[in-house]
């Protein structure tokens, strides 16, 4: 044993990974872990091609989903791009503390606030553009255009799902939004 340790080799069943406790499910069964794992992977591609804009690639959608929607509110917001409000109030505080937007409370209703791109926010989201193109095609070129757009439908349709737990029957339902 001195000898297989002495030329960098290491004794067998050392190596040797311990089996998995039965009661765990299958290895990539899981689809919250694959769809985190996926996430991450193209939050990462995106995130490197749009450094030099200062955005994050989080950051840029909400920018996106503001200038689609002219200036809704938290509520509007928070509902389009599948947060909680205090997630989104999170993730806009260094936008509104960079100059990119501005919250303010709504002219009918004074309780709710309303989001605007300033003219900073809207010249830095014009000026990702190209480098969002450019991590677009990158993650096209790897995994294949007509793959690409089957996933973004596939996506698209498992965040319009509502997963909630009918109480009176115990099992779930499942309904588009």
């Amino acid at each position: 044993m001195a000898r297989a340790q002495d030329q960098g080799q290491v004794p067998a069943g050392l190596n040797a990974k311990p089996a998995a406790p039965d009661w765990l499910p299958p290895a990539n069964a899981c689809n919250a872990t694959a769809l985190r794992k996926a996430t991450r992977r193209i939050s990462q591609l995106f995130d490197d091609v749009l450094a030099p804009t200062g955005l994050r690639a989080t950051q840029r959608s909400i920018l996106i989903h503001i200038a689609r929607a002219g200036a809704p509110s938290m509520g509007e917001l928070a509902a389009s791009l599948v947060l909680d409000r205090s997630a989104l109030a999170h993730n806009l505080k260094p936008l509104e503390r960079d100059g990119l937007v501005t919250m303010r409370p709504d002219a009918s209703d004074r309780r709710s606030r309303r989001v605007t791109l300033t003219a900073a926010g809207t010249l830095r989201l014009k000026s990702s553009m190209a480098l969002w193109a450019e991590a677009q095609q990158r993650f096209e070129q790897a995994f294949g255009a007509g793959r690409a757009e089957e996933l973004r439908r596939v996506l698209a349709d498992v965040a319009a799902l509502e997963f909630r737990q009918d109480s009176s029957e115990g099992s779930p339902e499942t309904t588009k939004l």
